[in-house]
């Protein structure tokens, strides 16, 4: 096995094996002691809202101001994604996630005939302002923050947006939100690229240098670890080559001759909320102390808080089951809890049949009461960052810190990540492989516990169905 394996994968054992690895192959101890803790613990936490923002972005967190609350959401027409999107404002929402069906995502019009099949199925289609128009129809785009997962034509997907709310008499200096726009994890993960990665990224910090002298409050790309992730990485996997790629886009910026100020402040990273607590109620730290360390070395300067770690996890789609799917919501809740431990700035919350199907209204409200319920009644929302210090805690975070530092100096070596996407690719197929066999010898138990005859559903009616009595399936 290669070293760098050896460093971001979890070996495969036998079920006679007491010992016990996380994904990335760290082996967990039975118990954790002082220690176990990093020497420089002090320095490498630092205070909240100071580099490199371990504790988090903002000096008192969630007292001074919660995070935003939002819904992945799109389907079929605009009008009626426009229908759920007003029924999540209504239901709590604090900002909307727009999500595009398969055509939009790669620039082609609905009547295209490469994509029969596909229009609205996966989000909403776009083919014009129109559709645009209709998507936001009644809501005030002066009023709510709008996330668009949306990446080789995000150029264009903005543009419509900022018009619309010209339409509405909102400046554009006064759109608040988020393109996703980070094209290197499409050659990687997910082949929804459009152009060769050189004028891609061209494209990318194009979009930089509009939004600094048009739409100030707009954060320019959300550079996803999240889709590594579900394409079978590990958590150092999804740092290392996540940072990876917000360095390379930093180098581009640079060379495109912006300034570091001009564009740090606006990015923000977008990372999976495993099942695992433990793991992700401190990656936000460490991936922010990684991510601002890396990003101040690759401009020879430090970059402001916002430009180090602005953080949206997202549950992880790959970890909900179809069987017993009110389980999920279970799920949901862990890896949200997790989540806003980790000083996320911006949540998803993923709705419990969502491996059936595009999630119910009743679905989709209970996953925005989950987050409420974090904010308002869990008493995460007290203090800032209430896992410091914890023997266990602190000691996986720091070796994720050492193992994604060293994976993101491999990749360096390499010439950087648009050099390195096919030794990224092999790492993370390596790692799926991993997961699969580790399932197969029952060692994975979130996966495995779930499915095995200890929690066979006796109940003398079914649990699959995911619809309570009345509520129709939404139509996809």
């Amino acid at each position: 096995m290669a070293e760098s394996e050896q460093q971001s994968i979890a070996p495969i054992v036998g079920p006679d094996d007491a010992r016990r690895f996380t994904d990335s192959g760290i082996e967990v101890k039975p118990v954790y002691e002082q220690a176990d803790l990093p020497e420089d613990l002090s320095e490498v936490l630092g205070e909240p809202g100071e580099f490199p923002y371990t504790r988090g972005v903002h000096a008192e967190m969630y007292r001074q101001q919660l995070w935003t609350i939002r819904q992945y959401a799109g389907y079929a027409s605009a009008r009626e994604s426009n229908a759920r999107y007003h029924y999540l404002l209504e239901h709590g929402s604090t900002g909307l996630s727009m999500a595009f069906d398969l055509p939009t995502q790669l620039g082609l019009d609905s009547d295209d005939p490469r994509s029969l099949g596909e229009v609205g199925r996966t989000g909403v289609a776009i083919d014009s302002i129109d559709d645009m128009r209709d998507a936001f129809e009644g809501i005030p785009l002066d009023k709510v923050s709008t996330s668009m997962t949306i990446n080789a034509p995000a150029s264009v997907l903005l543009l419509l947006y900022e018009l619309v709310g010209e339409e509405q008499g909102v400046p554009a200096a006064g759109l608040r939100g988020t393109t996703q726009n980070d094209i290197l994890k499409e050659y990687i993960a997910r082949g929804n690229f459009i152009y060769p990665p050189g004028g891609a990224i061209r494209l990318t910090t194009d979009l930089f240098s509009y939004c600094r002298e048009n739409i100030p409050k707009w954060n320019t790309i959300s550079i996803s670890g999240y889709h590594f992730r579900e394409k079978g990485c590990s958590a150092v996997q999804e740092v290392a080559f996540t940072l990876s790629n917000g360095i390379a886009y930093v180098q581009a910026a640079i060379g495109a001759g912006l300034q570091v100020d001009d564009f740090a402040p606006r990015l923000a990273f977008f990372f999976n909320g495993h099942n695992n607590v433990f793991r992700r109620s401190r990656s936000s730290g460490g991936e922010a102390h990684v991510g601002a360390e890396s990003c101040a070395s690759a401009s020879a300067r430090r970059t402001s808080a916002r430009g180090s770690c602005v953080s949206t996890p997202r549950p992880v789609g790959s970890r909900w089951t179809a069987q017993q799917p009110q389980n999920n919501i279970v799920r949901v809740a862990l890896q949200g809890f997790a989540a806003v431990c980790g000083g996320t700035q911006s949540l998803h919350t993923n709705g419990f049949d969502e491996a059936l199907a595009l999630p119910t209204e009743h679905a989709a409200k209970i996953a925005m009461r989950t987050q409420q319920i974090l904010a308002y009644e869990s008493g995460v929302a007290d203090t800032v960052d209430p896992f410091a210090g914890s023997y266990y805690v602190e000691a996986l975070t720091d070796e994720i810190e050492t193992r994604a530092s060293e994976l993101i100096a491999r990749v360096d070596q390499l010439g950087g990540a648009v050099q390195a996407i096919e030794f990224i690719k092999s790492e993370i197929e390596e790692s799926a492989f991993g997961y699969h066999e580790r399932y197969r010898s029952s060692r994975t138990s979130s996966w495995a516990s779930t499915s095995s005859s200890r929690t066979t559903c006796r109940c003398p009616t079914s649990c699959v169905s995911t619809r309570p009595p009345n509520v129709s399936r939404s139509r996809a």
